[in-house]
């Protein structure tokens, strides 16, 4: 793997984490029907900036809705690195099902999240795909969730002769299975979709959960308890995925300034505008940095998002061996990294 694709692979590792635990704390902190509130609000604000859209980017416009509907989330996650499998009984019933590992609760997560944020997610995208086709006889049957142990998340988009009310748009079928798998039919990507477009795709779709989950959490539990837990949770992760970043990175982990270099590689790597400044003395580091990558399309949110995500990268000096404490100053929309190591702190400080 070469380097730059190395680094990226790990960047994506580390959002993807991040995501991951900041659904097992607002689980944990904030109970079931937050989680699904919450669940509800992130699909629906993806559903609403990338549907229309991927399925013009995916050639999917002219398919039958269910079918554009099945094909779509088969391919769509398909560029992000999640396994889904494709299933046609005809132009008005069209499968998907959901394999394992599940990137959406990977390894033992599963384990800590609430049956409610699938139904979340499910309202959120799953029942109103006919609404954005304008198909008001589109809707979406779920046959398994992830939660149940049952076989994983699967259903089908279903077609009806008759226009469907609200709660029609989804609605669940225990135990009806899958037609069995045919890799025939399974849709492929347009070839406009090269490797290395797949390469920077997987890292965006990491990187657009975080863009989507901070500012669906703000409008669910208000801005306090949001950049409370999403602050903890970035710090959390980024202490446990330093020595995963700095592999990738190939940095030396001692001086100060060698952790500003190691987040102006990072920054960089993310399409940021970092530059390393003159360092004042040897106890501190200084970088400049815009972070305009975390915050495309948040919007209002903006601010809220960078300053939880900031603690990914708090955590990750926090890691290292010789502890660094870092803090962000902003200034309109670029911010100023001053990283001095923690034994020159008169106080610690946490998220």
């Amino acid at each position: 793997m070469a380097p730059n694709e190395k680094l990226r692979s790990a960047l994506a590792t580390v959002h993807h984490a991040y995501f991951l635990g900041l659904q097992l704390m607002v689980a944990r902190e904030c109970g079931a029907d937050v989680t699904r509130a919450w669940t509800f609000r992130l699909f629906r604000r993806q559903h609403e900036q990338y549907f229309l859209s991927g399925l013009e980017k995916l050639g999917l416009s002219a398919e039958p809705a269910a079918v554009a509907c099945a094909k779509y989330h088969v391919l769509s996650n398909r560029i992000g690195g999640v396994a889904v499998e494709y299933a046609e009984e005809s132009d008005r019933k069209a499968w998907v099902r959901f394999r394992y590992p599940r990137w959406m609760f990977d390894g033992p997560v599963l384990c800590g999240i609430p049956q409610e944020a699938s139904q979340g997610f499910l309202e959120g995208w799953y029942a109103h795909n006919g609404v954005s086709l304008n198909n008001p006889k589109l809707g979406f049957v779920c046959v398994s969730e992830d939660m149940t142990g049952e076989f994983g998340f699967c259903g089908y988009f279903l077609e009806y002769e008759h226009t469907l009310t609200q709660e029609q748009r989804l609605v669940y079928a225990r135990g009806e299975l899958p037609p069995r798998f045919d890799p025939a039919i399974q849709p492929a990507l347009p070839e406009s979709w090269s490797a290395e477009r797949l390469e920077a795709a997987r890292l965006n779709y990491a990187l657009t959960y975080i863009r989507s989950a901070l500012p669906a959490l703000l409008e669910v539990i208000g801005a306090e308890r949001t950049l409370a837990i999403g602050s903890r949770s970035a710090r959390l992760v980024g202490l446990q995925y330093y020595p995963m970043l700095l592999a990738a990175v190939g940095e030396r982990d001692d001086s100060c300034i060698d952790a500003a270099r190691l987040l102006a590689v990072v920054f960089t790597a993310l399409g940021d505008d970092a530059t390393l400044c003159k360092s004042e003395t040897a106890k501190l580091a200084i970088l400049s940095h815009l972070p305009r990558t975390i915050s495309r399309g948040c919007g209002h949110a903006r601010d809220l998002v960078v300053t939880c995500w900031n603690e990914l990268w708090v955590g990750a000096l926090r890691s290292q061996r010789h502890l660094k404490t870092a803090t962000a100053e902003q200034t309109g929309t670029s911010q100023s990294w001053h990283i001095r190591r923690l034994e020159d702190c008169a106080q610690p400080d946490g998220p």
